[in-house]
């Protein structure tokens, strides 16, 4: 395996991590309690808890990214597999054993733009959006962690 796809992975190791870790904090700090919809529309008047929410769903789609976009298809590379479009990336992750759904990753992906806008317009959105997103992030932790452990088992790292 080339330097550069070792030291790619390596950088993606430490991205992948740092961006857990951020996550999970700011996860906890919005969900230290339920989030329902007479939570979610007082954004409109707290500032403090939309700041937290922002940072959540900003670091929720930043790992996803990272993650799919970026991991993914470098440790295909380094498995000499055949890297494509992310849903096909994402196909093989599922029939490695890697992910649990592809399908579910996607439907998920599409759920930043109510995250991130439809806010401003239905607290009962925002809610549904951000608890999705919630719901699913130990699945995308255990995702990258996967992909990180078979290519430090095989000395990919």
């Amino acid at each position: 395996m080339h330097n550069d796809l070792q030291e790619r992975l390596a950088f993606l190791h430490r991205v992948v991590s740092k961006e857990i870790q951020h996550l999970q904090f700011s996860s906890g700090r919005v969900f230290d309690q339920p989030l329902d919809v007479d939570r979610a529309a007082t954004l409109a008047n707290d500032e403090a808890f939309a700041e937290r929410v922002e940072a959540f769903a900003s670091r929720f789609c930043r790992l996803q990214d990272t993650v799919g976009d970026k991991l993914l298809p470098v440790w295909l590379q380094a498995l000499g597999e055949k890297r494509g479009a992310v849903v096909d990336n994402l196909d093989k992750a599922e029939k490695l054993g890697m992910l649990e759904s592809a399908d579910r990753w996607l439907a998920i992906r599409q759920i930043r733009k109510q995250m991130i806008h439809e806010y401003i317009e239905s607290a009962q959105v925002l809610a549904d959006a951000l608890n999705a997103a919630h719901d699913y992030q130990e699945k995308i932790i255990s995702f990258a962690n996967a992909m990180l452990a078979d290519a430090q088992k095989r000395g990919l790292i």
